[in-house]
This record gives C-alpha cells, structure tokens and sequence, in this order.
C-alpha cells in the first residue's frame, strides 16, 4: 500500500462518526404462498452487522417486497430489489443514512426497470419495497409502494409507512373515506413501484427505544388482518410467535394472497464506552 492511499484511508476512518449505541434486537420472520396464488412473490431480507464501522454508519437493515407483473415476474422483481437495495446501501461511500437509502432505492429501481425492458415475459414487473434501518438511536422508515412498517410502543400500534395507492391518495384528498377504501375495487393500484425509475422513496426518521416491536409486513397480511389484530399478536408473544400467528391468522380469513412478515424486536441499546 501506497503512502497516498493510506494516508487517504486514515483519513476516511477518522472521519467515521463514532458507534454510540448498539442495537440489540431479536428478529423473526415467515412467508406464505397463500391459499390461491401459485407461487410467492414475496420477498424478505435482512442484514445484522458486527464490524462497528457499519453499524455506526449504516445500521441493521431489514426489507419486505411484493412483486407484481405474472408470470414469475414478481418473484424476480421483489428478488433483484432486495439484494439491490442491500449491496448499494451498504457499499455507498456517504457516511450518512440518507443519501446511501436514496441512492440504493435508485439503483433497485433501474435494475428492475432494465431486465423488465430487456425481457419481454418481464414486461411491466415491478415491486413493492418498504424497509427499517435502526442506525444507533435512530430509525429509519423507507416506503415505496404498499406493503408497510408499523410500531408497537407501549401496547399502541402506529402504521408508519403511508401506502402509495390510489385509494390512500383519495382518502387524503377526502374524495371517499377509509371505509369506502378498505373494500374498493381500486384498492390494490398502486401510485408508486419499484421498477418505475422516477419514483422516489418516502424516507423518516424517528427515535428508538428498548421495547420497540417493529412489524414490515406485504399486503397479504393487511387485507386480511386488522389492525386491532395486529397490535394483540405482537404485544403478546415473542417475534418468533407473533410472526407465526400473524401468517396463520390471515391464512384462516382466507389467504387470497402471499403473505410475508418481519418482526423485530428492540431489546437493549447499549452504550459504547469508548464512543
């Protein structure tokens, strides 16, 4: 190694910002075909570093994506959005969260949209992605498409994410009311994807305590499950529990599509002595 390059290497180490918190967490996970589609385009990822550089910079990350687009088309587009979204996210030079989740929601947006373009069976897939960061303190919400992060604080259930569908866009314009929206036929058209390359992510940031459950779950779970349902299933049980019984509950109201859930639970956030 040369005198430049490890004097500029140094350099970039020190200005790391340094690991405060750790976060400690317990994580569950399940994915279902559903009981009427033929395969699962669901898809689900996460990433738990320990190198401390990573984790003062980039955080845990965890991802849930619904494919749409027939033909196997959804399975590989939710596929080729996670393993995008991770490697850019975490291989992008920026110190900071934001410009790195921008930068891999742009880059799984022109995957998709390339091979879509590149194969004509592909024609027209695309995905849903919504994924949390927990970097120290903090979490990040990441949102394109309809599939959703929810959080249990203190026994209360908040949805965290804001669906990009044309029935949500009406219920914010007070063109019809969430009642008329849970049972439209529209419902399920969807404002945004992964897949269209000019759609940009919802990105927020909000405060992390220990006792935090965090649910991302595909629309599967959401058609079927109240929320009301939700919020007793994950205040209950463990995130291995709670995961299973989410499935099963939405399997039991009929399973008309797949169905994925992410549980994650904040345990501790430790503090580093030597930050």
């Amino acid at each position: 190694m040369d005198e430049i390059t490890a004097e500029y290497q140094t350099e970039q180490l020190a200005s790391l910002p340094p690991l405060r918190v750790r976060p400690r967490v317990a994580v569950a996970a399940k994915t279902d075909l559903g009981r009427v589609r033929e395969n699962n385009e669901d898809k689900f990822e996460f990433f738990l570093p320990e190198d401390e550089a990573a984790l003062a910079t980039r955080g845990l990350v965890f991802v849930v994506c619904d494919g749409m687009g027939g033909h196997a088309a959804g399975q590989i587009a939710s596929e080729l959005a996670c393993k995008t979204f991770l490697d850019v996210y975490y291989n992008h030079p920026s110190t900071e969260p934001e410009p790195a989740i921008r930068s891999a929601v742009s880059a799984a947006n022109r995957f998709v949209a390339d091979v879509a373009q590149a194969v004509p069976s592909r024609k027209g897939m695309g995905t849903t992605l919504s994924a949390l960061i927990l970097v120290q303190d903090q979490a990040y919400t990441v949102q394109v498409g309809d599939s959703r992060v929810y959080r249990l604080r203190d026994g209360a259930l908040e949805q965290l994410t804001r669906d990009h569908s044309w029935v949500e866009e009406a219920v914010r314009s007070k063109l019809m009311s969430r009642e008329e929206a849970e049972v439209h036929p529209y419902r399920h058209m969807l404002t945004r994807a992964i897949g269209n390359a000019d759609d940009p992510p919802d990105i927020d940031l909000y405060d992390l305590r220990e006792g935090d459950v965090f649910l991302l779950c595909s629309d599967g779970l959401t058609n079927h499950v109240s929320d009301e349902s939700i919020a007793m299933m994950l205040g209950a049980s463990g995130p291995s529990e709670a995961a299973w019984r989410l499935v099963q509950a939405a399997l039991a109201d009929g399973g008309s599509d797949n169905c994925t859930v992410l549980v994650v639970r904040v345990d501790a956030l430790e503090r580093v002595q030597d930050a």
